[in-house]
């Protein structure tokens, strides 16, 4: 009898054991997390520790996979959930963000303004000298800085190539959103207000403290950054945690709130050149067309987002604490940029299923 009651004994705490290692395993670290710089040493969280549905998961790989990616990460609390790479790339290649680079220069335009260097209300000729356009002088001296910001600087956005006989006068400044390689002239207003190129301001401010590695290409046309995956998820980061980087604001908290919040009256899905999601409307590139639904509708309403062309992408959702980054070639669904029937929607079906 005793032997019984010494193996019943022995049996249930081995059950307990097993029961605890399996509530230990579930236990998420919800604390914030930041890589080290430059390091390939990254914390990760497990999609079983999420309770996401593993099923799921095949179906958006191959829908990644079929269309055109070349990476795919998912961060939660700053820890990789998802790291995937396909058609040939791998962690250390460099792929271009097209113009979800923007927002580095919208960040290093609000770096520049609280080191005391300028100021967004200010005109933009004070920057880039006047007859900097190829406007009437009074319609010129309407410009700020800001609407270089938002895309209401009201000057013709059909010329790509950014030169003073392209820059002519559609509307008043402030009067009407259209997306145009306009912004690329907040280049020339860092250079000139900081004194030193660009790429080292931007360096010195950004990229060198969180640890992101890539370069600028300016060509003629369109200035580029390229990165590798992580890099542009690092930014997502940052983005995600208000400008902060562990302990030290990068970013003014205030300015990087304007950044993701309504930046004009015209366009409500758009802040400082980030897409922002659960708003009325929204606009598209190439259209004067308002459409009356959020951006994405079955994405997170609190999202926003660096987007560029051929689907590049950085999802920051903060009631998730997650980020979503997505490298590649334009998918097969065409290159949409946020249509109403683009790749986003079709993406955030597979990301839903993963996760909810």
């Amino acid at each position: 009898m005793k032997n019984i009651s010494i193996l019943l004994f022995l049996l249930l705490s081995l059950m307990s054991c097993n029961k605890d290692d399996q509530t230990t395993e579930k236990i998420v670290d919800t604390s914030m997390y930041f890589p080290t710089n430059y390091s390939s040493e990254w914390e990760t969280t497990s999609t079983t520790q999420l309770n996401w549905n593993e099923d799921a998961i095949v179906d958006l790989k191959n829908f990644l996979a079929q269309n055109n990616t070349k990476s795919f990460m998912i961060l939660v609390n700053g820890r990789i959930v998802m790291e995937e790479y396909f058609n040939s790339h791998n962690s250390s290649a460099e792929w271009k963000w097209n113009s979800a680079g923007k927002t580095l220069v919208a960040t290093t335009i609000g770096i520049a303004q609280q080191d005391g260097l300028l100021e967004i209300n200010n005109k933009a000729s004070e920057y880039l000298g006047v007859e900097w356009t190829n406007m009437p002088i009074e319609k010129e001296d309407l410009i700020k800085i800001k609407h270089l910001l938002t895309m209401t600087s009201g000057i013709d956005e059909s010329n790509q190539l950014v030169i003073k006989p392209n820059l002519t006068y559609v509307a008043d400044a402030g009067t009407r959103w259209a997306y145009g390689n306009v912004f690329q002239k907040l280049i020339d207003v860092v250079e000139e207000s900081t004194n030193q190129s660009f790429e080292i301001y931007f360096n010195q401010k950004v990229g060198d403290k969180i640890g992101m590695t890539g370069y600028w290409n300016f060509g003629p046309i369109f200035k580029i950054y390229h990165s590798n995956t992580r890099s542009m998820a690092r930014f997502g980061l940052l983005a995600l945690n208000k400008g902060r980087w562990k302990n030290e604001q990068i970013i003014n908290e205030t300015y990087f709130n304007e950044s993701v919040s309504t930046s004009q009256n015209i366009n409500s899905s758009y802040g400082y050149f980030w897409w922002l999601n659960g708003n009325a409307n929204f606009m598209i590139p190439g259209e004067q067309t308002v459409y009356e639904e959020f951006l994405v509708p079955n994405a997170p309403a609190d999202m926003y987002a660096a987007a560029g062309a051929d689907d590049q992408r950085i999802y920051v959702i903060p009631s998730k604490n997650m980020v979503i980054v997505r490298m590649g070639e334009a998918s097969n669904l065409g290159n949409t940029f946020f249509d109403v029937s683009g790749f986003d929607r079709v993406l955030w079906e597979k990301i839903n299923a993963v996760i909810n």
